[in-house]
C-alpha cells in the first residue's frame, strides 16, 4: 500500500468535501426551488462532468489554469507556484469535476421538502437563513450524507483529471488511483492488487450506504 498516496487522497478528498459542501447547499436550494431563465443550461453545465471524458475536462482545465492564463498568472504573481502540477490545482480540478455528485444529491433532498413546510416557518418568524438551518438542513440530511459520501468516494478514484492537472509529483500530486496505474506499469500487481481492492471495497461500502440513506427515506415517507 502507498501510504503516500493514500494519505495525499485522502486529503484531497476532505478538503474537496469542504468547499462542496456549502456550494451543493447554495445551488442544489436554488435549483430546486426556484425558476429563471436559463435553468436548464446551469443545471446542464452542473451534470457536463458526469457525461464529458475526464481527459477532455482535464485538458480545458489545464489550458485555464496554465501558466500562460490569466488565472494561472494571477495564482503565480500572489504565490509564487503554479497552479497546474500542484495540490492546490489538483484541489480546484476535483472541486469542478465532483459539482454533480455534490449538488444533484442536495437538489433532489430540497425537492422532497413540501413547500408549505418553508412557508409554515416564515410564518412562524423565521428568516430564511434560520428556516434553512433549523428546518431545512435537517430534512435534507440524507441528501447531504449522499452528496458527502459520493463525492469522497469520487475523489478518491479520479484518475483521468488528476493525471491531465496533477501529473504524478510524489507527495504533491500523487493519488492512490495515479499510484496504482504506476505499479501496474512496473509490473507490481500485488501492490497494485491491494490498493485496487482497497477502493473497490470503500466504493462498495459508499454506494451501499447512499442506497440505505435513500431506502430509509423512502420508507419514512410512505
Amino acid at each position: 500500500m502507498d501510504t503516500t498516496a493514500l494519505t495525499l487522497s485522502l486529503k484531497l478528498a476532505f478538503w474537496t468535501c469542504v468547499i462542496l459542501f456549502p456550494v451543493a447547499i447554495f445551488f442544489g436550494r436554488l435549483l430546486a426551488w426556484r425558476q429563471f431563465p436559463g435553468k436548464a443550461w446551469l443545471e446542464a453545465l452542473i451534470a457536463l462532468p458526469l457525461v464529458l471524458p475526464p481527459t477532455v475536462l482535464g485538458f480545458y482545465l489545464l489550458l485555464g489554469m496554465g501558466a500562460t492564463s490569466s488565472l494561472g498568472q494571477s495564482y503565480f504573481s500572489l504565490t509564487g507556484h503554479h497552479l497546474v502540477f500542484s495540490f492546490d490545482g489538483l484541489l480546484v480540478a476535483s472541486v469542478i469535476f465532483n459539482l454533480p455528485f455534490a449538488i444533484q444529491p442536495m437538489q433532489r433532498a430540497f425537492e422532497a421538502i413540501p413547500t408549505n413546510i418553508r412557508e409554515a416557518a416564515w410564518c412562524c418568524g423565521l428568516s430564511r437563513f434560520e428556516s434553512l438551518w433549523r428546518i431545512e438542513l435537517p430534512l435534507a440530511w440524507p441528501g447531504a450524507m449522499s452528496a458527502l459520501a459520493l463525492t469522497f468516494a469520487h475523489t478518491l478514484g479520479e484518475f483521468g483529471v488528476v493525471l491531465m492537472v496533477g501529473g504524478s509529483i510524489e507527495g504533491e500530486t500523487k493519488t492512490i488511483a495515479i499510484s496504482i496505474y504506476d505499479r501496474v506499469q512496473a509490473f507490481d500487481n500485488h501492490t497494485a492488487g491491494t490498493m485496487s481492492a482497497f477502493l473497490l471495497i470503500f466504493s462498495l461500502v459508499t454506494i451501499g450506504f447512499v442506497y440505505h440513506l435513500t431506502y430509509r427515506r423512502r420508507r419514512s415517507e410512505s
